[in-house]
């Protein structure tokens, strides 16, 4: 058989848009840049840039490290570290199963974390990483139900997201009944696990997010070859050598992973695993899964929007999760429209 040959219009097309992904992933780090200066300088305790520099590899007065390497520091590297796995998780779920509103908030995945949180907290009166433990445990466990009550002879896009929007209902009533049965004090403790806030996750957690992310990270880039395959449905790919069903499970159980990782430390930052992989598509513009793109655009979000929950919310300090799901409820909504309007043309 002859081998297949790459005409110069393909290399033509291939080197643009790789050209084009290197610039949107520069302009990213500049933004991401831009915004950890931001989210270290302004505060209560206002510091300029050179000051904070100076403090963020140790050098300066008591006070300008104690605010920035104790306080804003470990705030930045959650944002960051949460938003690019929620990102991540995100793209991988929409490549997978092809399907633009596959998200783990919608699919029950990350109410499944948060019902595990509340449940170590509430139900077993745990803190610490014991709530960690118990939210990554949720999400694991819901999970697992979805693979169960949607796998016939294979598992299905459409299937997996049904079955996972009844499994998000579930959790959003289970969490409901959890807080409505709590003491009022410690029904305020647990709320955080409802709505995501990365204010206080440093020490273990930190660590624990950050090497989490590096294993996961790795996983995902030897999934990512199937990602292309996949995108032209099962029989192609399985023309073109993938079996589809072990691709698309071993896919899905390392954006499970990145789920629960991120949830388990942060809680469930609404909409940002849907909304970053959509951005990460029309800035690259390639029709792929744009996976490198998905990590920098969610860790710029989560970023971003920290920072407007502590200094720019109506003037009174909010969880991230607050603001997160004010941008993504009407980004869901369009997507509804206009995936509708697609379906039926």
């Amino acid at each position: 058989m002859t081998p297949l040959t790459v005409t110069p219009a393909v290399t033509a097309v291939r080197t643009r848009r790789s050209r084009r992904r290197a610039v949107v992933l520069a302009s990213l780090a500049v933004l991401v840049v831009a915004l950890a200066t931001l989210a270290l300088t302004v505060g209560a305790a206002s510091l300029s840039p050179g000051r904070a520099l100076l403090a963020l590899f140790g050098v300066g007065d008591a006070g300008d490290l104690f605010v920035v390497q104790r306080l804003r520091l470990p705030r930045l590297g959650a944002a960051l570290l949460a938003g690019a796995a929620f990102g991540l998780a995100g793209a991988l779920f929409q490549s997978t199963l092809r399907n633009p509103l596959a998200s783990p908030d919608i699919l029950g995945i990350a109410g499944g974390a948060s019902v595990g949180a509340v449940t170590v907290l509430l139900g077993l009166g745990m803190t610490g990483m014991a709530v960690s433990l118990g939210a990554f445990l949720g999400a694991a466990t819901i999970a697992l139900l979805i693979w169960f009550f949607a796998w016939r002879q294979g598992l299905h896009s459409i299937r997996f997201v049904l079955v996972g929007v009844g499994f998000a209902y579930l959790a959003a009533s289970l969490l409901a009944w959890m807080l409505a049965s709590a003491d009022e004090r410690d029904a305020a403790t647990a709320l955080v696990w409802t709505v995501g806030s990365v204010a206080d996750v440093r020490g273990a957690e930190l660590v624990m997010l950050g090497v989490g992310l590096a294993v996961l990270t790795l996983a995902a880039a030897v999934v990512s070859r199937w990602q292309g395959p996949l995108a032209l449905g099962d029989d192609h790919a399985r023309g073109l050598g993938v079996a589809t069903d072990s691709a698309r499970v071993t896919t899905l159980l390392v954006a499970v992973g990145l789920v629960a990782l991120a949830t388990a430390t942060v809680g469930p930052l609404a909409f940002v695993a849907l909304v970053a992989p959509a951005i990460a598509r029309r800035l690259t513009d390639d029709g792929g899964p744009a996976l490198s793109v998905s990590v920098a655009t969610g860790a710029a979000l989560v970023l971003s929007a920290d920072i407007v929950a502590q200094h720019g919310l109506l003037g009174v300090a909010a969880p991230t999760g607050i603001v997160t799901g004010i941008v993504g409820a009407p980004y869901l909504l369009w997507l509804l429209a206009t995936h509708e309007r697609r379906t039926r043309a």
